[in-house]
């Protein structure tokens, strides 16, 4: 297998198993991470269910752009060993539907808080997609090409 296709699959895998992610916004020069928990939708684009309450939500709502970082288990005790995927992007509310049901069957658990008022469904469009797959091993990746490397092993 070719490098750059290794990576893709070694990507993919990454992201269809990612349950939790670092998104980084930024509003008026301020950044910010957060602890979030991402799905793909129908299209592998990451959905996020967000807070209004949050300072990110905020900060997406005055300031699109941002990045979602998903990382992977580290083949050693040095923790830069970890396969690592950042996607940079723009981050836009839709609707529920649907992503709802998607969503859910990734994080059950969110059927706790799914229905609260001041949650609602985001979905990152991707710009950019780059992978880091351990020490040493970086490259950026055609996000087409990522998302059709995940369509490929979706369950029917």
């Amino acid at each position: 297998m070719a490098a750059n296709q290794e990576a893709l699959a070694e990507a993919a895998a990454l992201l269809r198993g990612a349950r939790a992610g670092t998104l980084a916004t930024v509003h008026e020069g301020v950044p910010h991470a957060a602890l979030v928990t991402p799905a793909l939708d129908a299209d592998a684009q990451p959905i996020l269910l967000l807070s209004t309450l949050a300072v990110h939500t905020r900060q997406l709502k005055a300031h699109p752009a941002c990045a979602l970082l998903v990382t992977g288990a580290a083949a050693t005790p040095n923790p830069q060993t970890a396969p690592r995927l950042c996607l940079t992007g723009e981050a836009r509310p839709i609707p529920p539907e649907p992503v709802r049901a998607r969503f859910l069957a990734a994080h059950p658990y969110a059927a706790q808080y799914v229905d609260f008022g001041d949650f609602g469904f985001w979905k990152i469009f991707v710009h950019d997609a780059q992978y880091i797959g351990g020490f040493g091993r970086a490259m950026r990746l055609n996000f087409a090409a990522l998302q059709h490397e995940i369509s490929l092993h979706r369950p029917s």
